[in-house]
């Protein structure tokens, strides 16, 4: 399903829906920051996704990362808090999400990397090669924000 994220757009749908979901910023004990390339909007992204009944944010964080990457992985910290109304995802399907996402810090424990049906790439990367990377502007602002060891609220 093809997603159009919109950021502080005059233009941008009304959103019908909040989910509850969880990224994830996955860091190597050499520094490496993972990332895959999402299948829906061709962008390098963090992994993460929408959190089940039963389930706890922490949790989400941990599945989404195995599903969408190949690792599990650790919970460590917490890089921030997402919750913008000025920020919604439109789906093909005619769903409008607002955001409302916690990104989590972890380490790997186990694991290869593997692509999923939600990702054409699935890589390490080093902190400074992110620049150059296509990214959506919110998922570029999560790993800004771990970059820069602020670990902010955002409102």
């Amino acid at each position: 399903m093809a997603r159009r994220d919109y950021e502080d757009d005059p233009n941008a749908p009304v959103a019908n829906s909040l989910v509850p979901a969880a990224s994830t910023v996955v860091v190597d004990e050499s520094g490496r920051i993972l990332l895959q390339r999402r299948r829906d909007n061709d962008m390098w992204a963090l992994p993460g996704g929408t959190m089940h009944i039963g389930e706890s944010l922490p949790d989400c964080a941990i599945r989404e990362t195995l599903e969408e990457t190949g690792f599990q992985v650790e919970i460590v910290g917490i890089v921030g808090t997402y919750t913008s109304p000025r920020h919604v995802f439109a789906y093909d399907d005619g769903e409008v999400r607002q955001e409302f996402s916690i990104c989590f810090l972890a380490r790997p424990v186990d694991g290869q990397l593997a692509v999923s049906e939600e990702s054409t790439d699935v890589r390490w990367f080093e902190p400074g090669e992110i620049d150059a990377l296509p990214m959506v502007p919110s998922i570029r602002k999560r790993v800004n924000d771990w970059r820069g060891g602020h670990m902010p609220v955002i409102r």
